[in-house]
């Protein structure tokens, strides 16, 4: 899938893409699946850095919940490109298995496997509670669960009663997720890189960054300071295609202030009269952290949101109906950020 798209790129961008593994009216999982490793595919061919899957449960349109099996696929769909999680809702999950799988993804395609870690449920409360059983693990545990997480990494002592095979003694990346300054500050104290949900939670980004980079503690796994921001990046060939794409987005998120949690609907004509004023208010900040448009408004907004936050890399999202429209997307973004020949 091969385009022209002339666009002034002076410095390529350092980009990443995060995938939900969309699951639109008229389809099915399965089919969210396959697009996703096609996508993928494409990634690799105009170069980006990494691609992530994200954890969320009892969703119709998201079918990413499996997240280690969907890593796996697509990191055997690619050759080069960096698979991850963006991330692993670590409450739900006793850390020796999370360690054993991707103990496991690491050992099968090495040193092309990262761990981003949340602390969130990427649910509702009852399938929360579903998924913990009787664990008892919580977002309280949550930096007790990364330290015992990254012991089963480390070379297994001789006395070990408890290892992760495969897991001890690789070296997987484990970065800290969030949209709060919670665990900005626990990335700063346990010297991680730092991901910001920006995506769809941009309220406090600034400051937690600044939070991170204040208290940010060396480690052996980082020197200095590294921050991904994620955003909303929706492009097509006219800033008007690209706005008609993103209604979609718009709707499914005025749908979630109202607790509906359905299919990605085809975009439409954005009719505001549908939903309440706080519906709205809810969609528009949570999306604030878009760039939406053709090529030139699409790399004036990246180096704007780099200009802002000083981000180490992007990682960018889109939640398109069409999927040629989404491949078409993403790739009219490498090439604005300088990444496509």
């Amino acid at each position: 899938m091969t385009h022209d798209v002339p666009v002034s790129s002076p410095q390529p961008l350092n980009l990443s893409i995060l995938d939900l593994a969309p699951v639109v009216a008229g389809s099915t999982p399965a089919q969210a699946l396959r697009n996703t490793g096609d996508l993928a595919r494409h990634a690799e061919a105009w170069g980006y850095r990494r691609y992530w899957l994200a954890e969320h449960h009892n969703m119709a349109g998201i079918a990413s919940a499996a997240t280690a099996v969907a890593i796996g696929y697509v990191a055997a769909a690619t050759t080069t490109l960096r698979v991850g999680a963006g991330g692993v809702m670590l409450p739900n999950h006793a850390p020796l298995v999370i360690a054993e799988q991707f103990g496991t993804l690491e050992s099968l395609y090495p040193g092309r496997i990262d761990l981003g870690l949340g602390r969130a449920p990427g649910t509702d409360q009852l399938t929360a509670r579903a998924l913990r059983r009787n664990m008892g693990n919580s977002d309280d545990t949550f930096p007790q669960d990364v330290a015992e997480l990254q012991g089963y990494f480390r070379p297994a002592a001789p006395d070990q009663a408890v290892r992760a095979v495969p897991g001890a003694g690789l070296n997987v990346p484990i970065w800290l997720l969030g949209s709060s300054l919670y665990s900005a500050g626990l990335a700063a104290r346990l010297g991680l890189p730092f991901a910001f949900a920006s995506h769809f939670a941009p309220r406090f980004l600034l400051r937690a960054i600044d939070l991170y980079r204040e208290q940010f503690q060396p480690s052996e796994a980082l020197a200095k300071p590294y921050v991904m921001v994620g955003a909303n990046a929706i492009a097509a060939d006219t800033d008007e295609e690209a706005h008609f794409l993103f209604s979609s987005l718009r709707t499914r998120f005025a749908n979630m202030a109202r607790g509906v949690r359905g299919l990605l609907e085809p975009p439409g004509d954005f009719d505001e009269s549908r939903w309440t004023p706080g519906e709205l208010a809810f969609a528009t900040e949570s999306l604030s952290c878009s760039v939406v448009g053709g090529p030139a408004t699409v790399r004036a907004g990246l180096d704007d949101l780099i200009a802002q936050t000083g981000a180490d890399e992007v990682m960018v999202t889109a939640q398109i109906y069409d999927h040629q429209a989404r491949l078409r997307s993403f790739e009219i973004v490498a090439r604005a950020g300088g990444l496509a020949a």
